[in-house]
């Protein structure tokens, strides 16, 4: 590829006119954008030319790989044949038709209908008020109130960012609205209590989630919502027994259960949603991401045929269903998720997501369990994370104020290697494309090992006191 030698007027233009999503402003007028100019496979080059590995798939998205030309040419037919048209007043397209029956077919349990939007947030938001719209219709609508958890991570809408428990999400906007509120984090690591078992801790936050129910009053809680595996709050894994626990909870105060897969779902975690592997069994259920790869914006939230029957029967008293998006059902979008979903299946990559990602995890554990300033491996498949602390004898994590997980992704890039900074749980992310392989895998893992030791050699000594969970 040439490099165009115009970075720097790019940089300029770009911070003339472009409000970057989760970015800090000043930093970005003090050091500008980085700018990707192509990607093949898992690499990425950006506009001076330099190559990296995309640890992290985009945003947790390209699951099928860079210049998938397959993908692109399935848009650019569809698009010549029906460029778009809305899936409104009872119009539909040949590619959604097909797609939902393809998803239908794919998803977990009882699961029976599916909705279409463009982003993660759009699928939540449309969870949120189809909950709202169902319990109207049921006539209790006082059985209002959705429970997320601290530190999760559903979206940036304002229900969607209500829903999210990160607190800088919340700070400055408004947020969260009323009606939504937030139970504790499932981190055994770093909640649970001296000699407390998995199954124990998952016990214990069972019954906090039950006491806050009572706490509401159940006639006023509506749904739980919950990632199988939480993504950008940590990737933190449900300890042993912690679902099953949860579920018995929701099951005895009618709660439905919402499953958040945008990250975990088509194929991240070796099984085509996480909800299957785990047992979930969700009412009600959102994905994107993956869909396509992130070549089109588009999801997919999905709800169980009886919850269907009461939108149907309340159809016939208020006529339309009064909720959707222009893009609802694009053609161009359903004709790319459908040749994704060919190359998924052809090239076997959920597959390879559980043995790769099972050596990805073993590679980790192998280069990290024994790193003084790195605490537990979590996560499955082709998801992971390393937990960073400043004294693990007496667990004592790094102050946030640091900003040490920044640290090391920019030693990390500058090494070859995107990885995900997660500042509010100090911790940095894996989710590489599905197509990787072994050898893949060690030049990750080695290049992650060096951007670590490369950003944990920029604190002092006085950095290491650490501070409390």
């Amino acid at each position: 590829m040439t490099i165009k030698n115009d970075t720097d007027e790019l940089i300029a233009k770009d911070q003339k006119n472009i409000l970057h999503p989760a970015t800090s402003i000043v930093q970005l007028m003090e050091k500008g954008a980085t700018i990707i100019e192509e990607g093949k496979g898992i690499h990425l080059q950006d506009s001076r030319g330099h190559k990296t590995i995309d640890g992290i798939a985009g945003l947790w998205c390209v699951n099928a790989g860079y210049g998938r030309a397959e993908l692109g040419q399935a848009m650019a037919d569809a698009a010549s044949k029906l460029g778009y048209y809305h899936s409104f007043g009872a119009m539909s397209n040949r590619p959604q038709i097909e797609l939902a029956e393809r998803l239908v077919d794919m998803a977990p349990g009882r699961i029976g209908k599916v909705f279409f939007g463009s982003s993660g947030s759009d699928a939540n938001d449309s969870l949120v008020k189809i909950v709202w719209h169902y319990n109207n219709i049921l006539g209790r609508p006082e059985k209002r109130k959705i429970i997320s958890r601290f530190n999760a991570y559903h979206g940036t809408g304002v229900a969607s960012a209500s829903l999210t428990g990160i607190p800088a999400f919340h700070k400055m906007f408004n947020l969260p609205i009323d009606g939504i509120i937030h139970t504790t984090n499932p981190h055994y690591y770093r909640y649970g209590h001296a000699g407390e078992s998995e199954e124990a801790f998952s016990a214990r936050r069972a019954a906090e989630l039950e006491k806050m129910i009572q706490d509401e009053g159940p006639d006023t809680v509506a749904a739980f919502i919950a990632e199988p595996i939480m993504g950008a709050g940590g990737v933190i894994d449900p300890p042993k027994g912690y679902f099953a626990a949860i579920k018995a909870v929701l099951k005895k105060y009618d709660i439905l259960f919402i499953a958040d897969e945008v990250i975990c779902g088509y194929g991240r975690l070796g099984s085509n949603f996480g909800s299957t592997l785990m047992d979930l069994d969700p009412d009600m259920m959102a994905s994107a991401k993956g869909l396509t790869s992130g070549y089109f914006p588009m999801s997919a939230a999905f709800i169980t045929d009886e919850i269907w029957e009461v939108l149907k029967k309340g159809s016939e008293q208020l006529g339309s269903f009064a909720h959707g998006y222009t893009y609802s059902g694009h053609p161009v979008g359903a004709a790319c998720a459908l040749a994704n979903l060919d190359i998924m299946d052809r090239e076997g990559l959920v597959e390879n997501a559980a043995d790769v990602g099972a050596y990805l995890h073993q590679k980790l554990h192998d280069t990290f369990d024994g790193h003084k300033h790195i605490a537990e491996v979590r996560g499955k498949g082709l998801l992971a994370a390393v937990q960073l602390i400043a004294d693990k004898d007496n667990k004592k994590f790094f102050d946030a104020k640091l900003g040490l997980p920044f640290k090391i992704g920019a030693a990390c890039y500058e090494k070859g290697l995107i990885v995900r900074a997660l500042p509010s749980v100090t911790s940095i992310a894996l989710s590489p494309p599905l197509i990787v392989n072994r050898a893949d895998v060690d030049e990750i893992v080695a290049r992650l090992e060096a951007g670590i030791n490369a950003g944990l050699g920029e604190l002092a000594d006085e950095d290491f006191v650490g501070v409390d969970p």
